[in-house]
């Protein structure tokens, strides 16, 4: 039997995101839920977080993508609005960003979490992944170091070796992800910092895909701290206009709470577990 990490992503993009995850919560058919701070749902939504606090790890979604930052960055949103990811990615890898200014806003994105959940975070992530990018994993690093995380706080290393992701189909993404964020294990690992060992999830978000077809391709060449993301939830009226993933969420959910999801457990000899269980409370 091998353990995995299952980590339901963008808790408080909106309300029914926020639902259906409480929903798999109950069942405790999740292991950690990484939440999106920047947005007017989170304040709200983070209460009915924290009765799960001491059975899930919960850790703040970074993001830099999605609506307008909690502060100015002149650099990199002078609109007041947050780039799309293509040009995030350009500003980082042309030094056009100063790691001062993204630093400040991890910082804010980090004490929104505290302020409203009680407590740091149990790990950092990323929305589209960007906690990883060259320049910004340098502000990310530093700002935790600063706040004294470097040891509690695990991070999450969306790479993952390269047979196993060609051991799974959707590959162009995770290949796509794992050659933007190459050498973030290494630094953060020379950082103080934790990771997972193994990752995979990557999907195309279309809603006619069969998600419980492909959820066991997630548990090939698993790693020792193998972690699948997923990104379930009820869709809404508000989601179109934020993200790519709408009807895919509602395909997840509903096998996430299926007998479906116990029986591919069962079928690969796996069970779940928290990446934090290995490092002890705090």
């Amino acid at each position: 039997m091998f353990r995995f990490a299952l980590c339901a992503d963008d808790y408080a993009i909106t309300p029914g995101v926020s639902r259906g995850i409480l929903e798999l919560l109950e069942t405790g058919h999740l292991t950690a839920v990484s939440a999106l701070v920047t947005g007017p749902a989170w304040a709200a939504a983070s209460g009915d977080l924290k009765p799960f606090a001491g059975s899930v790890d919960i850790g703040l979604h970074l993001n830099l993508t999605l609506g307008a930052p909690l502060g100015a960055m002149r650099g990199l949103s002078p609109s007041g609005r947050f780039p799309a990811l293509g040009k995030l990615v350009r500003s980082v890898l042309l030094g056009r960003v100063a790691t001062a200014e993204m630093a400040d806003e991890i910082g804010r994105q980090i004490d929104a979490f505290a302020q409203h959940f009680g407590r740091w975070p149990d790990y950092v992530d990323g929305h589209q992944h960007v906690h990883a990018l060259p320049g910004v994993r340098d502000a990310l690093f530093r700002i935790l170091q600063e706040q004294g995380l470097s040891g509690p706080l695990w991070l999450r290393d969306p790479g993952d070796r390269l047979h196993a992701i060609l051991a799974r189909p959707l590959r162009g993404k995770a290949l796509a992800v794992a050659g933007l964020t190459a050498g973030f294990a290494s630094a953060a690992t020379a950082s103080g910092f934790a990771l997972n060992e193994g990752f995979a999830g990557f999907s195309d978000f279309a809603a006619s895909r069969d998600y419980g077809a492909l959820f066991p391709s997630f548990l090939r060449s698993p790693g020792r701290r193998h972690l699948v993301m997923c990104h379930p939830g009820h869709s809404d009226d508000n989601l179109a206009s934020l993200d790519p993933a709408v009807l895919s969420r509602d395909a997840e959910l509903a096998f996430l709470l299926s007998p479906g999801f116990a029986d591919v457990l069962a079928k690969h000899s796996a069970a779940l577990m928290r990446l934090s269980e290995e490092r002890g409370s705090h």
